[in-house]
């Protein structure tokens, strides 16, 4: 078995693995089940990527973020490693492209999203694929009490009994104890083997601030604290308003949701990583999967619903070791907001049927029909046409998700798609009888390969280029070809998604199960009450607070958080000032020493205390400190 130090040096040239990394590798490689708990920016994928290149076959990679499944791949390839990535809006044409070469080739690792592993395609060529190593990430998904639950996760555990003997790596950045436990059972580990980094980040002050006008509060902080910073919203317009204030106020900005189109999110994402962009104001829809460590700030604008969401997009700040700042801020209600959330988050089984039903007309899905299709569904003009509440329909298409019955996914990038459908003598006929269309038609034939045999994915910007015509004007005849039965032409999809899991049901029939979704609803509260707890939070460290959170009870106080910093500038007691000002005559005695020197022999006592007492014996005139910065005792 070749040397998972050397393959780590090979591949991606550190010369070293980070904690915890080789005794998770060597776990696997053992042949046991794993748990790994590693925080944001820890190196997760390192440690399933080493121990697949270390052994024989293939490693299966299951994972929800399509993006980071993309960038995975690519980056990959780049090192000369064969990868392919399979997830939901793919044809059926390409994922059985995909399987097939996995299953041909040297492939070491194929990327699926969960809702794939259902499908019969992925099943009929499982047991064709050389399995030896299963990795989960986001694993704290499978766990319906943890707070991204997503059902398909579930069925990872019937994927194991066509795997018999094939360890399993999970792997997620948070999860409470309850939840890894539950974990750990959902995957059907023959016994808990859990890893766990800790928590602390010593670099990170974290700090919160009560604030009535936040955006004054995040000038000061950016204009305070130079460099890259990322500032979280909870609504799309917040963004953009936020972004228009910073830059009035001379602080460079952008704004990042999930309504902007692909190609203008990828536009602004990588001015960013850049630092051709300063700031980036966004809702959490940004941030998953992109690994910047010169973060300085990261600001939330609004509260988090719970400890996991702030510590994930918190610890996005100061991957690079140096000093950074974790801001949350809030004002007088947000208190009794958080405490209404739980109700507003988890509508009635009759608001959930109600917009079941107003969904499914507004798509226009038969009784019956629906299941496996891909549906354009825009949010707001559901809303404006069907007169319901945005925020409930949200919630509860969430409810519809976690209990099986569709998926919603808000960035779907589908691109252009192109077949010929007819034969090469018909189109010479054509292409004499509509000449304006030749050099397109051309353009097509040279530019992308094996276009008469299967849809392939095209570039409507490029043939625009290749043309130089406007892009309007290719789409334009694109369509006039697919009209004349040509070409087959799919455009681009962009919009969110809907896609039925199920067929549609008469209203009446829908049903949900209602004891796990008050459990569910259960655990919100506790994590909504753990949020509040942080926030109201005066005494404890903050990085000890969160760390409890997920079990560890190790981590030590930073001693740079607000409230360690708080606690450093409280007065000392009588007691303290006695004690502090014995020992600094002792030390002195007959001589001047510096104040670097002085601290030194002060070993043990805080800085800001031995400062505290100095200036009280200079007021107290037992002691001078001169002009060359020397203290002698009077």
């Amino acid at each position: 078995m070749p040397n998972i130090h050397s393959i780590l040096k090979e591949y991606w040239g550190y010369p070293s693995f980070r904690p915890l990394q080789e005794d998770i590798i060597q776990s696997i490689l053992s042949g046991k089940d794993t748990l790994a708990l590693l925080p944001t920016g820890g190196g997760k994928s390192i440690c399933f990527q080493v121990p697949a290149m270390a052994q024989e076959g293939l490693c299966l990679v299951v994972s929800p973020l399509i993006a980071l499944m993309k960038d995975q791949v690519s980056n990959l390839r780049r090192k000369g490693i064969t990868a392919y990535a399979i997830y939901s809006g793919m044809s059926r044409r390409d994922v059985m492209n995909a399987l097939k070469v996995a299953t041909d080739s040297n492939c070491k690792f194929l990327y699926v999203s969960p809702e794939r592993l259902e499908t019969n395609l992925f099943k009929e060529y499982l047991p064709a694929l050389d399995i030896s190593l299963i990795a989960i990430d986001e694993a704290h998904c499978i766990s319906q009490w943890g707070y991204d639950f997503r059902p398909p996760y579930l069925r990872i555990a019937a994927l194991r009994e066509e795997l018999p003997g094939v360890p399993v790596l999970a792997l997620t950045a948070s999860a409470t104890p309850m939840v890894q436990q539950d974990i750990c059972e959902k995957l059907g580990f023959k016994q808990s083997n859990v890893f766990r980094q800790s928590f602390e980040r010593p670099n990170l002050s974290y700090s919160i601030f009560e604030e009535d006008t936040r955006i004054t509060k995040i000038a000061e902080i950016l204009l305070k604290v130079p460099g890259s910073s990322i500032v979280y919203c909870k609504s799309r317009k917040r963004t953009q308003t936020i972004s228009e204030q910073l830059n009035i106020q001379g602080i460079q900005s952008d704004f990042y949701h999930a309504g902007l189109p692909q190609d203008e999110r990828n536009k602004r994402q990588e001015a960013w990583i850049k630092d051709n962009t300063r700031v980036i104001v966004c809702t959490n829809a940004f941030g998953m999967g992109i690994d910047k460590p010169n973060v300085r700030t990261v600001i939330h604008a609004d509260v988090p619903d719970c400890i996991e969401n702030y510590y994930q997009e918190a610890g996005r700040a100061g991957r690079d070791g140096q000093k950074a700042y974790a801001v949350l801020l809030h004002d007088k209600k947000i208190l009794g907001e958080l405490s209404a959330l739980p109700d507003f988050r988890f509508p009635s089984i009759e608001d959930i049927r109600t917009i079941y039903q107003a969904i499914v007309h507004y798509l226009q899905i038969p009784t019956g029909s629906g299941e496996g299709v891909y549906y354009n569904f825009d949010l707001t003009d559901f809303t404006t046409k069907f007169k319901v509440d945005a925020w409930i329909t949200t919630y509860a298409i969430k409810a519809l998700e976690q209990d099986g019955w569709l998926s919603f996914n808000e960035q779907v990038f589908l691109p252009s798609r192109i077949q010929f459908v007819t034969n090469k003598d018909w189109l010479y006929e054509f292409e004499k009888s509509a000449p304006v269309l030749e050099p397109l038609i051309h353009a097509l034939l040279r530019t992308y390969e094996g276009i008469f045999d299967m849809p392939v994915s095209i570039h409507e910007k490029t043939l625009a280029w290749l043309l130089k015509r406007e892009q309007e004007d290719i789409v334009k005849q694109l369509k006039i070809l697919d009209a004349n039965a040509i070409i087959e032409y799919t455009p681009q999809k962009d919009k969110p998604q809907l896609y039925f899991l199920k067929g549609r049901v008469k209203t009446e029939d829908l049903y949900i199960n209602m004891a796990d979704y008050a459990k569910r609803k259960q655990q919100f509260q506790e994590r909504i009450a753990a949020m509040v707890g942080y926030i109201i939070e005066r005494e404890q460290c903050r990085s000890q607070y969160i760390a409890s959170y997920f079990g560890d009870e190790t981590t030590p106080p930073c001693g740079i958080c607000d409230n360690c910093r708080n606690k450093q500038q409280q007065p000392l007691t009588p007691e303290e000032v006695s004690q502090i000002h014995q020992r600094i005559t002792t030390i002195i005695g007959n001589r001047s020493i510096t104040a670097e020197a002085l601290f030194s022999a002060l070993n043990g006592i805080k800085k800001e205390k031995a400062w505290q007492v100095i200036h009280f014996l200079q007021a107290e005139q037992k002691l001078s400190v001169d002009e060359k910065g020397l203290i002698r005792l009077a």
